[in-house]
């Protein structure tokens, strides 16, 4: 199972630029394809049981709903491509890490200045 998860997120990623794709689908997929690469978690891995609730349940429900939402033949033809790039590495998007990593300085900082309002 975790191989077609593979599989179908470099599906995805080969496939979005295509013109078959509805623009709507093309958005779902760069984002579920961009949160699947990132070396980044929205929720830490050290978390104790919700640290891994994103790799178990949000990444294979994304890329479900995300192929389900492309044309078929689109998946087929890009099927190929994609075992022959998975052979290659899985590529990292350190733009949407950078991102979570700010997300979570920002919440920091908000929790912060709000713990320190309250303590005056």
């Amino acid at each position: 199972m975790a191989k077609q998860l593979k599989s179908n997120l470099m599906v995805m990623y080969l496939a979005y630029r295509d013109r078959r794709v509805p623009w709507f689908a093309k958005i779902f997929a760069i984002c579920v394809v961009a949160y699947a690469f990132s070396p980044v978690d929205l929720i830490p891995d050290f978390i104790p049981i919700l640290g891994y609730l994103d790799d178990l349940i949000l990444v294979p429900l994304g890329v479900y709903i995300a192929i389900r939402l492309f044309p078929r033949e689109v998946i087929e033809e890009y099927r190929t491509q994609a075992e022959e790039r998975r052979k290659l590495g899985k590529p990292k998007n350190w733009i949407t890490g950078t991102l979570i990593i700010a997300l979570w300085i920002a919440l920091a900082a908000w929790s912060s200045w709000y713990i320190y309002g309250r303590l005056e």
